[in-house]
């Protein structure tokens, strides 16, 4: 069956790489020139500016409000934790240091246990049950689950699908027993390692590389765009296809900083970032698609489960439901649960 993603067929791997090499040589970097007067908003996030879902869609959403907002607002992206990490940047929008960010789903943690729904392993079928879940009456309501702690959730950007590496060969849950991962700082993923046995360890996602390089922790789950444009698979022995979870993000800013635009501007930035995100998130599932091809080109080995070994996956990690249910809400969890895939 042809699914789609937002309106747009999923299209064959061949037609995959033209689509998206033409839409990455379209994503130039566009560095604003404030004009006095204009309200700035400075956008941070931790990835590549270009050849990225994240950063592709910052890049966009920054053209647009430039060329549309011109003499009104002005949007200045930062990428690369150029600005903040995902880790310092949530603390810093409530100082007023930021106006806009994207961070992982996981960086919500500290603010409300129920974006923690998104870190529970294989809950989502494939990237088309989380676009239906996000987009659920459930799903929209966990925008605002922070604003008493000063932050509203705007819109979900995707990324993609996890996958599992590490400097030894995964195809048993057992190979991770005793390994130490980076993961984010998220106490759902840490009881994931747990769960494998392994030593689960948080770093700042541009520490990665270094530290699989130098070998001061074993391994890493990420999605195909962040693990070939951070190039963790040259440091791997190769990279599981798990799909045991997802990275996807939330853009955020403070409820101090939207609540205090003008009404004409709040509208048209909530706009232009909704056809951002339409438009860009049409695209995740191919970007990540094209990068999971360029890591295997440049000599990765890319290991595929078989039913009975992504069972013992799914079994491994099981208890991890039990010992986060009520923290995060049964029905909520539930409610993702029933979300349909199929790409």
């Amino acid at each position: 069956m042809n699914k789609t993603l937002e309106g747009v067929p999923i299209v064959s791997r061949q037609a995959l790489a033209g689509l998206c090499l033409g839409f990455i040589a379209l994503s130039t970097p566009v560095f604003a020139q404030c004009d006095p007067g204009e309200i700035l908003i400075r956008f941070s996030h931790v990835t590549a500016e270009t050849g990225h879902p994240k950063g592709e869609a910052a890049l966009l959403l920054q053209t647009r409000v430039n060329e549309e907002m011109d003499g009104r607002a002005c949007m200045e992206v930062y990428p690369r934790s150029q600005l903040f990490n995902d880790d310092d940047v949530l603390p810093a929008m409530l100082r007023g240091e930021v106006e806009m960010a994207a961070p992982s789903l996981s960086k919500f943690g500290a603010y409300t246990p129920q974006l923690q729904v998104f870190d529970l392993p294989f809950l989502f079928e494939d990237i088309l049950a989380v676009e239906e879940f996000q987009n659920s009456d459930a799903g929209q309501e966990l925008k605002e689950s922070m604003v008493d702690d000063g932050l509203l959730g705007l819109e979900f950007w995707h990324n993609g699908m996890k996958q599992l590496s590490a400097n030894v060969p995964l195809v048993d849950p057992a190979d991770a027993d005793g390994l130490k991962f980076r993961v984010q700082r998220s106490a759902v993923l840490m009881a994931q390692i747990e769960a494998l046995g392994g030593e689960p360890f948080p770093m700042a996602f541009s520490a990665v590389f270094d530290a699989l390089q130098s070998g001061d922790v074993d391994g890493q789950a990420n999605t195909w765009s962040n693990i070939y444009t951070q190039g963790f698979h040259t440091v791997q022995d190769g990279v599981t296809e798990t799909n045991h979870g997802i990275v996807d993000y939330l853009v955020v800013t403070s409820v101090e900083w939207w609540e205090g635009l003008q009404p004409d501007i709040r509208e048209d930035l909530a706009q232009i970032l909704l056809e951002v995100t339409h438009e860009r998130n049409r695209f995740a599932f191919e970007l990540g698609e094209l990068n999971k091809i360029r890591v295997r080109q440049e000599g990765a080995t890319i290991r595929i489960l078989d039913d009975n070994e992504r069972e013992a996956w799914v079994s491994a990690l099981a208890p991890v439901y039990d010992q986060f249910r009520d923290e995060i809400g049964a029905d909520l969890i539930q409610a993702a649960q029933a979300a349909e895939g199929g790409i």
